[in-house]
C-alpha cells in the first residue's frame, strides 16, 4: 500500500464515528480492594514556569490492560511483548445485560455465546471479544460499582471459563475484555480467579473496566488499544476507541 493510499485509509477512518471506551480515572475513581487509592500530586506550577504532576498508582487501574505475565510465570509475556498489530482487531460486542441486569453474579456462558451468535453471526477470527454488563455505569459511584451486600462481599457480572474456551479455543479470538474489576464474578473469587487465569496462562491478554460499549454496535467496529511502553510492565492503564462501521 503507498504512501497516498494509507493517507486517504486515514481519511477515510476519520470520517467515521469515534467512541472512547475508556473511564477517566482520579484518586475517587473504584479500583480493586487490594491497592491503594491513586494520588495526583502537583508538584510543578505555571508560576515555576511550567505545569507538572505526579502520578502514582498499580499498573491495574482505571481501564487497564493484563498481559499474561500478570497471572502466568511460566510465560513471561509482558505488555510490551503484545504484538502491536494485535491491538487493533475487529471489535465483537456481546450484550448480557438482560441477564446481569437481574443478577449481578451472572457468568457469560456459552449458551449465551450461541445465542448471540444466532442473530449476529459466528464470532470472527482474530477478534477481540467484549462482554457488555452495563457496568460501566456505575463508574462515578463506588458503592454502586462494588455492589455489596451486608457482609462486605463484592457482587458483579463476568465471564465463566466455559465461556472463554469457547471464543479462544473454537472462535480464535485473540483477546477479551469488560467492564468490571475482573475476568470473574466477584463470588466466584472465594475460589481464586479461574477465569482470568485461563485468558491469560494461554497466552491472550484483557482489557478491563472498560466503557461505553452500550454506544458501539455487537460486530462491525475496530477497536484501537494504546498503551505506555513502561519496562517489564504487568499492567498499565490505557486508552482504549473504537472505530464505528
Amino acid at each position: 500500500m503507498s504512501d497516498n493510499k494509507i493517507l486517504e485509509l486515514l481519511k477515510e477512518l476519520k470520517s467515521h464515528k469515534w467512541v472512547d471506551l475508556t473511564h477517566e480515572f482520579g484518586p475517587d475513581s473504584p479500583h480493586f480492594p487490594l491497592f491503594k487509592p491513586a494520588e495526583f500530586k502537583t508538584i510543578f506550577t505555571h508560576e515555576d514556569g511550567f505545569f507538572v504532576k505526579e502520578y502514582t498508582f498499580t499498573g491495574q487501574y482505571g481501564t487497564h490492560i493484563d498481559p499474561p505475565v500478570h497471572f502466568e510465570k511460566e510465560k513471561p509475556i509482558y505488555i510490551n511483548d503484545i504484538d502491536l498489530k494485535n491491538l487493533v482487531l475487529p471489535l465483537v460486542v456481546i450484550d448480557n445485560t438482560a441477564k446481569t441486569d437481574i443478577d449481578p453474579d451472572y457468568s457469560l456462558t456459552v449458551e449465551d455465546i450461541k445465542n448471540w451468535e444466532k442473530n449476529n453471526g459466528p464470532i470472527p477470527k482474530e477478534s477481540f471479544v467484549a462482554l457488555r454488563t452495563n457496568w460501566s455505569q456505575r463508574w462515578f459511584d463506588v458503592k454502586l460499582f462494588e455492589n455489596k451486600d451486608e457482609n462486605g462481599q463484592n457482587h458483579y457480572p463476568g465471564w465463566s471459563v466455559e465461556a472463554l474456551k469457547y471464543i479462544y479455543e473454537v472462535r480464535g479470538a485473540i483477546a477479551n475484555g469488560h467492564e468490571t474489576f475482573d475476568t470473574d464474578t466477584a463470588v466466584e473469587q472465594k475460589n481464586g480467579f479461574p477465569a482470568e487465569y485461563y485468558v491469560l496462562s494461554t497466552g491472550h491478554y484483557q482489557i478491563e473496566l472498560l466503557a461505553n460499549l452500550d454506544k458501539v454496535p455487537e460486530t462491525g467496529a475496530v477497536i484501537f488499544i494504546s498503551v505506555p511502553k513502561a519496562q517489564e510492565a504487568p499492567g498499565f492503564p490505557v486508552r482504549v476507541f473504537a472505530v464505528l462501521p
